[in-house]
């Protein structure tokens, strides 16, 4: 029995120790998250290879300037009698006895082997031509879609540093308040202890004592669950709790902006649009002439693997689709109407982002409010509380206004912190929207 009590107490405490060493503390500083954070981040990723594979497909488009060249073995047999004595005369073997009449009519099976090299050389192709065109501009548009991408991740890891660093200074606040309210109970008690104060007294700090443990708790909790999205971000092991380092943001001046034609993701929006473009043009040169040249070279025998006869063919094509219908025309007109839309989306971007940078600068301009604001409310309520514990102490005040008091003080101060948080992250926000390529 007493053995089994040892081994369960070592294997809590082993548990115990695991537990401790899965939870890592690291130091991290702003620029090493963004910087992992453009280098492993998975929206990257994604991007850089939806852009790989548009540089892919435009590759592609070289065919229409290189040759293609076809190597083809075949083996035939037949008795329909104009393909055999055509296999006969590809293979340079007619005979006096093939013009028999019977034999014309009757040949029975005749093989043909045909080894054939083929080759088709494109010369002028103008519809060709502005659909490589059109497939350049695409691979611009996941260019800046890329860029765009880069300055999301990159905003979205600096706000969750600074509310990583928020979240530290809420708990340096709950300990501070945490530490006021246990002295508060001290000396409550030793007054209770002493018959000077009422048991109501004694449990009424109690319960604030263990209101402020709660919270300080749970803020601890929110540092390690912002420290996994900022893993996740960083595409980096979860299960680290980060420490941070202050944050300078550069808060811009209450000066008007307005939205910019060269942020990225509207680079992409008009890149776009002229690859409709090209791809209208296309459709346009499709009802055009086009040249082409093609040429052949084969060996015919009757035996597997033989090469008797040779022969070539060569030519070049002029061709020209006169009337498809109504095909092109009704094309091109589908899709002016989808460059047409392309563009109001475009114009609706910009219109929603110059609002929307106004409506920032005017937060923007709040939280500098807010902060002066804040400033001297924590100063207020630090005098405030000091004022009531000194008349606590003297018996000239109760324990429900002290702790109201300090409760306050703890508040004033996260308003505080809260509105600095907030100045920087509208700050980065604004930056985002006025981003220039």
């Amino acid at each position: 029995m007493v053995y089994k009590r040892k081994l369960l107490l070592a294997l809590l405490l082993i548990a115990a120790l695991g537990g401790n060493a899965q939870e890592q503390v690291q130091k991290l500083v702003l620029g090493d998250a963004i910087r992992l954070a453009q280098e492993k981040n998975r929206q990257i990723s994604l991007a850089v290879n939806d852009e790989k594979i548009a540089q892919s497909q435009f590759k592609q488009t070289e065919a229409i300037w290189l040759p293609q060249v076809n190597l083809s073995y075949t083996g035939f047999t037949t008795n329909q009698p104009l393909n055999a004595f055509g296999f006969k005369l590809q293979q340079a073997n007619v005979q006096q006895a093939d013009f028999n009449p019977a034999l014309l009519n009757n040949p029975g099976a005749t093989p043909n082997i045909m080894t054939q090299l083929s080759v088709q050389q494109p010369l002028f192709n103008p519809d060709l031509n502005y659909m490589r065109k059109a497939a350049s501009k695409q691979t611009e548009v996941y260019g800046y879609q890329t860029k765009r991408t880069r300055e999301a991740v990159e905003m979205q890891v600096t706000n969750t540093y600074l509310q990583l660093e928020f979240t530290y200074e809420v708990v340096k606040v709950l300990e501070e308040a945490l530490k006021t309210v246990q002295e508060i109970h001290r000396f409550t008690n030793d007054r209770y202890q002493q018959g000077l104060m009422q048991q109501s007294d004694l449990l009424n700090v109690e319960v604030q004592v263990k209101a402020a443990e709660t919270n300080l708790a749970e803020a601890r909790s929110q540092i390690k669950t912002i420290s996994d999205q900022l893993s996740l971000l960083m595409n980096t092991p979860g299960g680290v709790v980060y420490t941070t380092e202050p944050v300078v943001i550069d808060v811009p001046a209450a000066t008007a902006a307005s939205v910019s034609a060269d942020r990225a993701d509207f680079k992409a929006m008009s890149a776009a649009v002229s690859a409709y473009d090209m791809a209208i043009k296309s459709t346009s040169m499709s009802m055009a002439p086009k040249l082409n040249g093609f040429a052949n070279y084969q060996y015919n025998d009757k035996s597997m693997f033989g090469f008797g006869a040779n022969s070539y063919l060569a030519g070049i094509q002029l061709s020209w689709d006169i009337f498809k219908g109504n095909q092109a025309k009704n094309k091109k007109a589908t899709q002016q109407l989808e460059k047409n839309k392309l563009q109001e989306q475009l114009q609706d971007m910009l219109a929603k982002s110059d609002v929307e940078i106004r409506k920032t600068q005017t937060q923007l301009a709040d939280t500098r409010y807010r902060i002066s604001q804040q400033t001297k409310a924590v100063e207020q309520a630090a005098e405030s509380l000091r004022i009531m514990q000194n008349r606590y102490q003297q018996g000239l005040a109760n324990t429900t206004d002290l702790l109201m008091a300090q409760t306050q003080l703890s508040q004033q101060k996260m308003l505080k912190a809260q509105a600095i948080f907030m100045q920087k992250n509208t700050a980065t926000y604004l930056q985002f929207l006025t981003t220039n390529q």
